[in-house]
């Protein structure tokens, strides 16, 4: 296929979830130039969340305290600059959000609805119909950027890579749009391409996002951070389906248990918070309570009941889809792959290790989320991070002269079959539970699916996870490796580049994971 050209004088954003529309907003006035993989708001883990959106919004809360709950869950690798950012900017991005049109629920005298969930001290997610504050974000942002002038949308349209200067610098990216290949020359490129949810067999996220803005990234030549940290959420709905439907965390900040099929709470062995433990110790309380034959379920019986459609309409309509109707039965439930706290390395201004990338989102690593991301920080960090990029962007309005550049070597695809057994393999060996064994057994799976498709984006991101994990010889937030089951006393962030990695293919070296590397 011909490779077009194509000058775009400002800059180029791949990805439409909240991220990627958050920063084209705020890029006004430069011409940003969008690419939706899919119709936009669709098919994006942004639309998917349900939780809600964290923010120190009540007078009895402040950002310092939810900053205090962002480093206690992230097990002793949150940048502590990045979740001071985050959270200072809390109720004013929540606020933006909401004069902006997001339904959030109010109180009677105007006040926003809160819930509590699984580690924060105190009620601070706001919340819109129940379950659907994702969903109706995102539609209220969508809205706004279909009337920006700025904005022009490219859908359905992927990048393929990045094109490089000569000086390493990110130029463009090769995009497919319209059954056409295009280069695509841009004043600076933004990656808001979400998570890497897809590459495991049983995942909230929709199942195409596999980590390809964080591999096209690595291929450049960018330093990605912590690819080992992959949060799983403690309860996905255990239906069979592709991708599993959520039951928002929501369900036990309102008191919903979780109990085995004798009706035991078994989370209160492993923690005194039960069902509001960190992340990561439910979710392996849930797996430890499937895996030795007890069943995990959800039982809001009791604490919702009767209310259930109404407070939460999309997990009741998940639910009932399913035979199970959680008004009066517990429902079964899973871990599953939620959200990835690695990606690309970059500081609280989106800026990247490259020269002309910046990074948003779930694809990037600010390091807020450390080991464990504490609940519904995801939407706040994609509309906060957000803006702070488009706010880097605003005086981008052309392209500097084209010189030499590199193009990238297109990546190859995955078949079907090859695509679902790499899936179930991420879940066997890299899931929530790790060993020396399993990740060097994934490691070769890789190697040998490689060789039928070179440079396939999914097999860069998976190698990046599995590399990592198999080098982090302790246990830290998500990251749990039963036979290094202990957490080190001094935590540390990993700083990979891909040279490294495709080096220790090579030779077997140990790729460097020091965290004060940037530029090795």
């Amino acid at each position: 296929m011909a490779l077009e050209t194509y000058i775009h004088n400002g800059p180029l954003v791949i990805g439409a979830g909240l991220a990627g529309l958050s920063v084209a907003l705020h890029a006004a006035p430069a011409n940003v130039l969008m690419l939706a993989p899919v119709a936009l708001g669709k098919a994006c883990s942004s639309a998917w969340a349900q939780g809600g959106i964290a923010a120190a919004l009540s007078t009895e809360d402040s950002p310092a305290e939810h900053e205090r709950d962002t480093i206690a869950a992230g097990a002793g690798i949150v940048d502590p600059l990045a979740a001071r950012t985050l959270t200072e900017m809390g109720p004013d991005v929540v606020r933006a959000l909401d004069a902006m049109g997001a339904p959030f629920d109010h109180t009677p005298d105007g006040g926003f609805v809160l819930n509590r969930e699984a580690a924060h001290g105190r009620a601070r997610v706001a919340r819109v119909g129940g379950d659907l504050a994702g969903k109706a974000i995102l539609e209220a942002v969508v809205a706004k950027a279909l009337e920006a002038p700025h904005i022009e949308i490219w859908e359905p349209a992927f990048a393929l890579g990045l094109i490089t200067a000569t000086d390493g610098a990110v130029v463009g990216a090769v995009v497919e749009h319209e059954s056409r290949r295009i280069a695509v020359y841009a004043s600076a490129v933004v990656l808001a391409s979400g998570g890497l949810g897809g590459l495991f067999a049983v995942t909230t996220n929709p199942a195409n996002l596999r980590g390809e803005g964080m591999a096209m990234a690595a291929l450049a030549g960018a330093v990605i951070a912590d690819p080992e940290f992959v949060q799983f959420h403690p309860t996905a709905l255990d239906f069979g389906r592709d991708p599993a439907p959520l039951a928002t965390e929501a369900l036990r900040g309102e008191g919903a248990i979780l109990v085995d099929k004798n009706g035991v709470r078994f989370v209160l062995e492993d923690h005194p918070d039960g069902e509001l433990a960190p992340r990561d110790i439910v979710a392996r309380a849930v797996h430890k309570a499937k895996m030795s034959g007890r069943g995990a379920f959800l039982d809001a019986t009791t604490t919702i009941g009767a209310h259930f459609a109404d407070e939460f309409p999309t997990v009741f309509a998940s639910c009932m889809n399913n035979s199970v109707d959680p008004r009066v039965e517990p429902m079964p439930v899973a871990p599953a792959a939620h959200y990835h706290m690695g990606g690309v390395a970059t500081d609280i201004f989106g800026r990247t290790s490259l020269k002309g990338l910046y990074a948003a989102g779930e694809c990037a690593s600010t390091g807020v989320h450390g080991a464990n991301r504490l609940a519904s920080n995801s939407l706040l960090e994609a509309a906060a991070f957000g803006e702070r990029v488009g706010a880097q962007l605003r005086d981008l309005t052309g392209v500097e002269a084209i010189g030499d550049t590199i193009m990238p070597a297109l990546p190859g695809r995955l078949g079907d079959s090859d695509l679902k057994t790499l899936r179930e393999a991420m879940s066997r060996h890299a899931g929530l539970v790790r060993d020396e064994s399993g990740l060097k057994a994934l490691l070769a799976l890789i190697d040998s699916l490689e060789i039928k498709a070179p440079g396939a984006l999914a097999l860069i991101s998976a190698r990046l996870v599995a590399e990592c994990a198999l080098r982090r010889h302790e246990s830290r937030g998500s990251h749990y490796r039963s036979d290094y089951p202990q957490t080190a006393a001094k935590g540390d962030r990993a700083f990979v580049m891909w040279a490294d990695i495709a080096k220790s293919v090579n030779q077997g070296e140990t790729p460097c994971l020091s965290p004060d590397c940037l530029t090795c």
